[in-house]
């Protein structure tokens, strides 16, 4: 089953990804996230294997939710501004997960975030879709553009150093800014 679920945000491209690749800090800026914990040092590929938990809303008004709980192999393109996710633990082990964060026109973005899962159990991914991922990603896309069009209104951003020139200058890419 594959879904995408995307927002406009009156924010640069380049904002939104900044914010969003340092999913090791999504718990200080999302507040429906608990903790994003790195598991090991990056990989070869500075891949980081992190483990998430989220709440899923159950009475809004009330702030209840319930935990949801995976690990994922997480990594970032600065040069396509994507953001990528393999998870690998949890009732989504075998979903593969991809922001794509593209320029709109007037300093405006697209996010859109595809989730791709497909489990042996019939149904399940529907299940899992319906009942998690959608409300989860919403909210966080939701809060992502609260935080990035309030930064937007407040400072300009900096570009990121492309790919080429960090290997040219002889330095890694980045892939994660606390990495």
């Amino acid at each position: 089953m594959r879904t995408t679920i995307g927002i406009d945000i009156a924010a640069p491209a380049q904002l939104v990804f900044l914010l969003a690749r340092d999913v090791e800090r999504w718990p200080d800026l999302l507040p429906h996230y608990a903790s994003a914990t790195r598991r090991a040092d990056p990989d070869h590929a500075g891949r980081l294997l992190v483990s998430f938990v989220a709440r899923r809303p159950l009475i809004g008004v009330l702030g209840l939710g319930l935990p949801v709980a995976w690990r994922s192999l997480t990594w970032s393109d600065t040069t396509t501004r994507t953001l990528h996710f393999a998870h690998r633990g949890g009732a989504t082990r075998g979903m593969t997960v991809t922001w794509r964060i593209v320029d709109r026109p007037g300093g405006a973005c697209r996010v859109d975030i595809e989730h791709d899962f497909r489990p042996r159990v019939p149904g399940w991914a529907a299940l899992i879709d319906r009942l998690f991922t959608a409300p989860i990603a919403g909210r966080t896309l939701a809060t992502f553009r609260a935080i990035a069009e309030a930064v937007a209104a407040a400072e300009p951003v900096e570009p990121v150093e492309p790919v080429e020139a960090a290997e040219k200058s002889g330095g890694a890419p980045p892939t994660n800014p606390r990495a």
